[in-house]
This record gives C-alpha cells, sequence and structure tokens, in this order.
C-alpha cells in the first residue's frame, strides 16, 4: 500500500512545496478539446431514482443546503439521500426496497456490469462529439469502480468484480479519445455513518482522521500509477494532514500533460468537539439567515485548492472571457447519473445545450456534459437523443469549436438583434448566430472592422455567403430558408 509519507516533503515548507508547482502551462490538448463527458456509473445505477424536482441550484435559492439534501435531484446521491427520514427518496427506498442496505447492491451492479460493452459505449460518447471523458472511479458511496489494492480504514473493501477502470480506459483511449478519472475525495460514506441532513452537514461529513487521509492517497496514487489518466479530477475536498502539492507532483511525473482540477482545498487533519460544536452553530445560523443572503451565495459552490490547472462552476457561466481555463458541468438532465424517474421533457432542450456550449468555449471554457449509463452499460434512449443531436450539429460546427481560441470579446449583437458569440483559430474568425431562425437579408456585425471587402465569409454547412462593408463594419448576407439548427455559424477569413 503506498502511503503519504512516501512522498513527504520534509525539507520543505508548505509555501514552498506549493511553489513547486506554480508557473504550470494548461497544456494545448485540454484547450483544443472543448467537450468532455461526464460519466456517472456506480451502486446508484441499480436504484437509479431521485425526486423530479427543480434544477440544483434553484433548490439551494429557495431552501438551501437542507432543502436540498430532502430533495436532492442527484441519484448519486442515493445512499445519503433515502436514509434523509422523510425525504422522497427514503419513501421511494422503503416502498421499492423495504429495509435492504445500500450496498446490497453490489451483486445486482456486478452482474449487469459484467456485459457492458464498453466499446460500444465509447464510440458514442466519441461520436457525440467528446475529445475526453471523466469517469467516477469512486464516488460519495465509497465503492470502487476499479480492483483496489488499498485496505479500507474499516476494514470493508467494497469494489466492482470487474475492471470498469480499466477496460473504458482502454476503450476511450481506443476512440481516439483522453480518459480521465473522478474521485471523490471529500465524502466517503463507508468510512462513517454520516446521514447528511442540514447545513452543518457538509462539513461534517468530511473525513477528519489519518487514516482516511492516508487511504485516499493511496488510492488516487494506484489509479495514477494504473491507468495515468489524462484528468485527475477530485470532488468535494481533500482531507487534512498530508502532503498534496507530493501527491500533485507524482501525477505530473507520470502525466507530464495531465491536468487536475480545482475541488482539492484541504479540510482539517482532526475535528474536536468544540470544532463540531462551532461547525453546527455556523450551520444552524446559516439556515436562520439564509433568505438574507446574497444570491452569489445561493448555488453550488466548492473551496478553491491552492493549486490547480482549471475550475469547475456547476451549472454555471460568465459574462466575459476568462483569463483561467475553466470547465463548466452540468447534467444532461437534472441528475449526473441515471434517474429512471426522469422524463424526456426533463432532459436539457438541445437549443440551450447547444447555445450554452458555444457560450461556454468562447469565454475560454470547456463543457463536460454528465451522462449516466444503465448497470450494464447502456445510455438511455431519452440521453442517447441529446447526445445524437449535439453529435450532428458538431459534425457541422466541429471545426469552430474544437482547436480554437476565445476571440477579444465573447458576445455581440447584428444590427438586427441576432445574439453573437465568437471563437479564432489561427487567421479565422468564427461569428455564432444565436438564433434558431436568423432573420434572412443584411446582418451588420458592429465588433468586425473591415477597411474593404477582401475577406472572404463561408456559412458552415452551406456554403460562400455574400458580404460587403457598411461604415468600415463587416455585414453578411444571411440566406433564406436556413436549415433547422440551434446556432449557425459564420467562418470569416481576412480579420483581425
Amino acid at each position: 500500500m503506498a502511503r503519504a509519507a512516501d512522498v513527504k516533503s520534509s525539507d520543505q515548507t508548505p509555501d514552498e512545496a506549493w511553489d513547486t508547482l506554480s508557473g504550470r502551462e494548461v497544456p494545448d490538448w485540454f484547450h483544443d478539446a472543448k467537450l468532455g463527458i461526464f460519466l456517472h456509473w456506480g451502486l446508484y445505477s441499480v436504484p437509479a431514482w431521485a425526486p423530479r424536482v427543480e434544477h440544483i441550484n434553484a433548490i439551494i435559492a429557495k431552501s438551501g443546503v437542507r432543502g436540498l439534501y430532502g430533495a436532492n435531484p442527484y441519484s448519486e446521491w442515493y445512499r445519503n439521500s433515502y436514509r434523509v427520514p422523510g425525504s422522497p427518496s427514503a419513501q421511494h427506498h422503503l416502498a421499492t426496497y423495504g429495509d435492504r442496505d445500500y450496498y446490497e447492491f453490489a451483486g445486482d451492479f456486478d452482474r449487469a456490469a459484467s456485459a457492458a460493452d464498453t466499446d460500444h459505449l465509447a464510440a458514442l460518447l466519441r461520436d457525440a462529439g467528446a475529445e475526453y471523458v471523466v469517469l467516477t472511479s469512486k464516488h460519495h458511496d465509497g465503492f470502487t469502480l476499479w480492483p483496489s489494492q488499498v485496505e479500507h480504514p474499516r476494514g470493508t473493501q467494497r469494489y466492482a468484480d470487474r475492471d470498469l477502470v480499466g477496460d473504458l480506459t482502454e476503450s476511450v483511449r481506443g476512440a481516439g479519445m483522453r480518459m480521465g478519472l473522478y474521485y471523490s475525495g471529500g465524502y466517503d460514506w463507508s468510512v462513517h455513518d454520516v446521514i447528511m441532513k442540514r447545513n452543518a452537514d457538509a462539513m461534517l461529513a468530511l473525513p477528519a482522521e489519518a487514516a482516511y487521509e492516508q487511504y485516499a492517497t493511496a488510492h488516487v496514487r494506484e489509479l495514477i500509477e494504473r491507468y495515468r489518466p489524462s484528468v485527475l479530477w477530485n470532488d468535494i475536498g481533500w482531507p487534512g494532514g498530508g502532503d498534496l502539492p507530493a501527491l500533485f507532483r507524482a501525477y505530473y511525473e507520470q502525466v507530464p500533460d495531465g491536468v487536475i482540477n480545482d475541488r482539492w482545498a484541504e479540510g482539517p487533519a482532526q475535528r474536536g468537539r468544540f470544532a463540531a460544536f462551532v461547525t453546527k452553530l455556523v450551520g444552524a445560523a446559516t439556515e436562520i439567515f439564509w433568505p438574507l443572503m446574497p444570491p452569489a451565495f445561493k448555488q453550488v459552490g466548492f473551496p478553491a485548492a491552492r493549486h490547480s490547472d482549471f475550475t469547475t462552476p456547476e451549472y454555471r457561466t460568465f459574462d466575459e472571457v476568462q483569463a483561467e481555463k475553466w470547465e463548466q458541468t452540468r447534467g444532461v438532465g437534472h441528475s449526473f447519473a441515471l434517474n429512471r424517474n426522469e422524463r424526456a421533457e426533463d432532459m436539457i432542450d438541445v437549443a440551450d445545450l447547444v447555445r450554452g456550449f458555444v457560450d461556454v468555449v468562447s469565454k475560454n471554457g470547456n463543457l463536460l456534459l454528465g451522462v449516466g449509463p444503465d448497470a450494464d452499460g447502456t445510455i438511455p434512449v431519452e440521453q442517447q437523443r441529446v447526445l445524437d443531436a449535439l453529435g450532428a450539429w458538431m459534425a457541422v460546427n466541429g471545426t469552430a469549436i474544437k482547436g480554437t481560441r476565445p476571440w477579444r470579446i465573447a458576445e455581440g449583437r447584428t444590427d438586427r438583434g441576432t445574439s453573437l458569440r465568437f471563437t479564432r483559430s489561427n487567421a479565422v474568425l468564427h461569428a455564432f448566430l444565436m438564433d434558431q431562425t436568423p432573420p434572412a437579408g443584411r446582418h451588420v456585425i458592429e465588433q468586425i472592422a473591415v477597411s474593404d471587402e477582401r475577406v472572404a465569409v463561408e456559412l458552415l454547412g452551406v456554403g460562400p455567403v455574400a458580404h460587403s462593408v457598411v461604415d468600415g463594419k463587416l455585414a453578411v448576407e444571411v440566406p433564406d430558408a436556413l436549415a433547422d439548427a440551434p446556432v449557425h455559424t459564420l467562418r470569416i477569413t481576412g480579420v483581425r
């Protein structure tokens, strides 16, 4: 078993250890990729249930974290949700499974996952336009999708019979994509019996003991050494008391062009009774004063680590181009994992997905789109419909997305009110018409200044379009009867 002490930087101060990671450039492949698929697959894929409720940030805005725990739309949280007394998930579990324990789903999962066609699954994700995949190697329930040799702190090893991490990694790379691995370092319900019901539980559920820190560190080192993931994606936070900079350095040594996300903020190395009391007190006060909290506070958020290659705002976007690389995470539906209780109308509208994706890319972001397969690795029809539509749009417009960088501005508008987004690729500028059916005829793009007509304008999927100069600005002629598409893309050469 690898231990944190094996890589301890004993001759450095903490600040010096972190300084060794500063100044690292985000590799081009991650800037180029733009689209990743966030694959939530695990024991929760067996019950695959959560209540049909509002968007997660809408729930938090109205009723806080306490309201979220009572009606969590994320089915991957099923093990916690059905243990919250009186919750919809508790009622569903009692009616469907009686007193069956969550971890008894392991047999059902293993039988189903043994037949999963990982090559087929990878091909579907590639066809949607994805350049990388991030798999939940261990979610908050502590069940791992690889046969770990790391000893569990409580002596209760729980992992899949099949090495799904290894098999899917091989399939994803075989399909020409990069493989990333998610790990829940902040929560692990298999090492304690905390039920998260109130605001304070968000902190109290973070394991604060040396044994867990060593366990989590050894797990991640095992993942790095066995699978060399291109993305190391941690969730919630990280147990304190170890040597996180040394773990990061070990990763970069094994995967020089790998990237690390931002959700590694270290929690306490230990938690005494007084600290727990203060946490409960602050949590209770937060619940009381929740209606008075500023709106920016009332959404999913995570404290940032001292080092990361990119940030991961959940269901959020920005108004302007961001200087630092970021990745928006969101599900195809209201859940990341499969929720059989959702319906087709709960899936994101394809037009909204494409427009949101273009908006993210124009502002220096990637999209990590959550997809939840069934326990046997199949993607449900409702989710597949969204992926197919995204792939069809990318087949026409992907050259204006992949391999691009933000332009000097992200947003604009034509003189006729059509909203615009921009990307660039070397000498090519792309202008996205964000209306599904932009009005035919002349559109003056105020943001593009030209001195003459020696530019070329092409509408992707259509061909060259007429253009002119109006008061020093580029004007393009939008054709009649454009094919139906969420966003239409102009490819413009000859402008700065």
